[in-house]
């Protein structure tokens, strides 16, 4: 009679794995980007040299840190008070990971051309992975909703905690 929960409960820290994974292959879609646009040459110099690259590498970098911030943050609540008080947390690591990785792979495929989806990388595999992600352990939409529900159920809490700290009464309700 407890089956779905015992399944839920090993979904959390499961899907904080696939994220690390995730990150792995956006750290490795960078590398491969920086790799490219310092050694292919285009219009008589380096791709790296052309002003949007150095804005690529800078915002893959910065969105690979955010993601692995929420990651982190993740797993330590699933730590300290388990993954059924961690629901909120795993699931926007679960939503925006797989996101901010596509979009790194993305733009170091573009920096590869028409080679960044042929067999010589492994972009486009890893690619075809984040985007399967984003369907696997439940569609994105999904998860946002239960993020969205979370968050106004701890603001109410909040609210009326301070409500009735402070004596005030709950507004009158529509």
């Amino acid at each position: 009679g407890r089956g779905f929960e015992v399944i839920q409960g090993r979904l959390g820290p499961g899907r904080i794995h696939h994220c690390m994974r995730s990150l792995g292959m956006g750290e490795r879609g960078l590398e491969l980007m920086v790799e490219r646009v310092q050694s292919r040459t285009t219009f008589g110099r380096k791709i790296v040299e052309h002003g949007v690259v150095l804005d690529y590498i800078a915002k893959s970098r910065m969105e690979l840190e955010s993601a692995r911030m929420l990651v982190l943050r993740a797993a330590d609540m699933i730590d300290k008070v388990g993954a059924k008080h961690a629901k909120k947390e795993i699931a926007m690591a679960k939503v925006v990971v797989p996101t901010i990785v596509l979009g790194i792979l993305d733009r170091a495929i573009q920096m590869h051309g028409a080679g960044g989806v042929g067999q010589d990388t492994p972009l486009a595999d890893f690619w075809a992975g984040m985007r399967t992600l984003r369907i696997a352990d439940g569609p994105d939409e999904v998860h946002t909703r239960q993020i969205a529900q979370l968050e106004i159920a701890e603001q109410n809490a909040r609210l009326a905690a301070k409500r009735s700290k402070s004596g005030l009464a709950a507004p009158a309700k529509l």
